[in-house]
């Protein structure tokens, strides 16, 4: 009775386990790309180059820590983290061919971040851009994070600009335009510290098709805002196309990860809520 009852209970434990895997199978199909800098620069997972770049100043190559980028072993939000110690030229970036397929028409994805930063405390006058997209031409198309650099306290944004003659035919400067005539989300107050890791995913729907297309921000789980009703519409070359980090940024980062679809709201919390992180997802 008790081998028979015990017999049970493992299968009823094995039919929870696969129906959990289940779960998480949409999430994990989608997943491109997950750098968890636990022991390296480069990714842990990649559909295209793991190898983590480097471009500005007299850097190139291949990314390589130093005083200012380093490997913190149990610093992370899941083990180790990434710490870029001051604001500094070098830009480490992903290739994106792969791990972004850009596509001129109906182009989707998501990237999620885990950041440790008080932004009034850490950072140096002017934007910082903890995470970037780019396609080789800032006026052919740009997505970023970004924090503000003149409010105290210092305002949050994701930004998704299209051509530049869609979201600035008049030239004007970024940051003497309005919110309004600016295609992004703000949070004027965002959850930020030197002591709590926050959890940053920005997703985009539909670029490349007209005003159908959507940008979403969520902060630890939770949607704060969309860019919706623009053109968002880009020219980029699909071989330049790059994802960008630590653009003047000062401060943790951990479990980078891309997919390549815009995630719903619930999978989003998913993501947030993951015990053991990306590497969860991972193949």
């Amino acid at each position: 009775m008790k081998l028979r009852l015990c017999l049970t209970l493992a299968t009823m434990l094995s039919a929870s386990a696969a129906l959990a895997a289940d779960h998480l199978k949409p999430l994990r199909d989608a997943l491109t790309l997950h750098a968890s800098f636990d022991e390296k620069l480069s990714a842990d997972f990649s559909r295209g180059d793991p190898v983590l770049y480097q471009a500005g100043g007299t850097a190139s190559g291949a990314a390589q820590t130093s005083d200012v980028i380093k490997l913190v072993p149990g610093a992370g939000r899941f083990g180790g983290a990434l710490h870029i110690v001051k604001k500094n030229p070098v830009r480490p970036y992903f290739k994106g061919p792969g791990m972004i397929d850009y596509k001129s028409s109906n182009w989707s994805g998501s990237v999620s971040i885990w950041l440790r930063i008080s932004p009034d405390e850490d950072l140096e006058p002017g934007y910082c851009d903890p995470v970037q997209i780019v396609g080789g031409d800032g006026k052919k198309g740009f997505m970023f994070l970004e924090w503000s650099k003149d409010e105290t306290p210092r305002h949050f944004r994701y930004a998704i600009r299209p051509l530049f003659e869609i979201w600035n035919p008049k030239n004007i400067d970024w940051a003497k335009m309005t919110d309004a005539e600016r295609p992004m989300v703000q949070v004027q107050r965002a959850p930020f510290s030197r002591t709590k890791w926050t959890h940053v995913v920005f997703t985009y729907d539909r670029l490349n098709a007209g005003k159908a297309g959507v940008g979403r921000l969520y902060l630890d789980g939770k949607l704060q805002g969309s860019i919706k009703d623009w053109d968002l519409t880009f020219g980029w070359d699909p071989a330049k196309v790059q994802l960008v980090l630590a653009a003047a940024y000062v401060g943790f980062m951990d479990d980078l990860a891309v997919f390549d679809r815009a995630l719903s709201d619930r999978e989003v919390e998913q993501v947030f809520t993951l015990k053991d992180g990306i590497r969860t997802l991972r193949p």
